[in-house]
């Protein structure tokens, strides 16, 4: 007994070592971030025990492991669309620089999904506008209808949608709803009994009340997709809430744009809900109802574009890096709407860089957002762009949720996807990529309207607040990858 009682402190030791070393060479290994690398090894090796506990809960990205365990090492793309062999880049007309090549050549590198010609996307304000062309097109379905939300209110907005789906149900046309896990959660009532009791085939994304699930939480299905017949498409990032119906004057009001979307992309928009589909319920969608042979284009040249689906269990979040790249290649304008703005260090160093550069940059956020502690966060890195030569604006009036961003009045991109690490890193995300100046152009005007609501934040508007606030938002701050 003597013996194990002298062993006890060696072994202890040894452990602490073999622990020690263990965590330190996987931040050594895993960590891209130099910084990042040399904090953790840092306090690994300098807080006995504690030190490597800690790296083991919250330094160690679980998130992409977790979502490539989720989706299998190498998930093929499902419903694979026929290559056209001569993809179609933007560029080469009079009115459009050439610069943008490189691009849309680099944006193929970081997606391999083709761009196409002959679309048209027509924008759709708030829920007064998109709501009902949304049901019109549910109310002509003859073969399918895929729908994809974050969230679905069982409220009057959710009412009209669950009607006109029940009526296309009833004429014999094919259903698939996928609402994610969470997102259902925001409604009390849920909609899904009502989904239940009118037997619509519907699905919720990674959805679980065990405890042992909960790591679910940070990987929600994001994505806004509504696709009639396989040829008419929706998208943006417009949830099913009475918020949206500006028109009836709701409580809690929300502005906001959708796109429709017509044209060979919606094919695309299709393939990112199929793949979603099959990914949550095993049922491969295939064939002409959901993915019509053909799809035609649309009268005249039609605008250039893409879908960008994006989510953890990709190495490289195409939809960020089509952002910075798109910063990069930046020119005369970059104008930026968004509902959160939690930038990460490189987003934020490419915006004062072009800032610096001469570049005018406009970031339009809400005077005050749904969520309190993402303001608090986002403000320390305001004043930052601001010293930059970055404009930040912060809209007056009801909570502004769109998402909008254009580079030089020629490349857009709108979607789903935010301006933060919920977006960029932890959600399933789905934006589309447009070239067409005439579109960039009506963006600048729905931007230009904005800030005509909007007040101009200064760096002495930051600064001079109260050293509790500025405590605050620098403590939630350190949060923001998570926010």
């Amino acid at each position: 007994m003597q013996f194990f009682a002298d062993l006890g402190p060696a072994l202890f030791a040894a452990i602490q070592l073999a622990a020690m070393l263990g965590a330190a060479g996987h931040a050594m290994l895993t960590k891209s971030d130099v910084r990042s690398a040399a904090g953790w090894v840092g306090f690994i090796l300098l807080v006995p025990v504690l030190g490597w506990l800690i790296y083991l809960l919250l330094g160690v990205n679980r998130i992409q492991r977790r979502a490539r365990e989720l989706r299998g090492p190498a998930m093929p793309l499902l419903n694979p669309l026929p290559k056209q062999g001569n993809n179609v880049l933007p560029m080469g007309t009079s009115d459009q620089r050439r610069e943008l090549e490189s691009l849309a050549r680099f944006g193929q590198k970081v997606q391999d999904e083709e761009f196409v010609a002959g679309n048209k996307v027509t924008v759709l304000t708030n829920g007064d506008e998109a709501y009902p062309a949304m049901i019109t097109a549910i109310d002509k379905a003859t073969r399918s209808v895929a729908l994809s939300t974050y969230i679905f209110n069982n409220d009057k907005a959710g009412q009209l949608f669950l009607d006109a789906l029940s009526r296309a149900q009833a004429r014999g046309v094919r259903l698939r709803i996928l609402i994610d896990g969470v997102g259902s959660w925001y409604s009390h009532p849920s909609i899904i009994p009502e989904l239940r009791k009118r037997n619509i085939n519907y699905a919720r994304f990674l959805h679980s009340f065990m405890l042992w699930q909960m790591p679910y939480l940070n990987m929600r299905n994001h994505q806004k997709i509504l696709v009639v017949d396989g040829t008419e498409g929706f998208t943006g990032g417009m949830n099913i809430a009475v918020g949206n119906l500006i028109a009836t004057k709701p409580k809690k009001p929300i502005l906001d744009h959708h796109f429709r979307v017509e044209g060979p992309v919606v094919a695309q928009l299709m393939r990112t809900f199929a793949y979603e589909w099959t990914f949550t319920t095993g049922e491969i969608l295939d064939g002409p109802d959901w993915f019509p042979p053909t799809i035609a284009a649309v009268a005249g040249d039609g605008l250039v574009a893409r879908a960008l689906p994006g989510g953890p269990d990709q190495g490289i979040n195409p939809i960020r890096w089509t952002m910075l790249a798109a910063l990069a290649e930046a020119r005369e304008t970059i104008r930026i709407v968004t509902p959160y703005f939690l930038p990460d260090s490189t987003l934020s160093t490419v915006l004062s860089m072009a800032a610096m550069r001469g570049v005018e940059v406009d970031i339009v956020l809400p005077g005050r957002s749904n969520l309190r502690f993402v303001d608090w966060a986002a403000t320390p890195q305001l004043a930052w762009l601001i010293e930059a030569g970055c404009h930040v604006w912060k809209t007056e009036g009801p909570f502004e949720h769109s998402k909008l961003m254009m580079i030089d009045g020629i490349w857009s991109m709108v979607g789903s996807a935010n301006w933060d690490g919920r977006s960029l890193r932890l959600n399933f995300e789905l934006n589309l990529e447009c070239y067409d100046t005439e579109f960039a152009k009506e963006l600048g005007r729905l931007t230009d309207a904005k800030i005509a609501r909007a007040v101009p934040v200064t760096r002495h508007d930051i600064m001079s607040r109260s050293l509790p606030a500025r405590l605050r938002d620098a403590a939630i701050r350190l949060a923001s990858p998570y926010l």
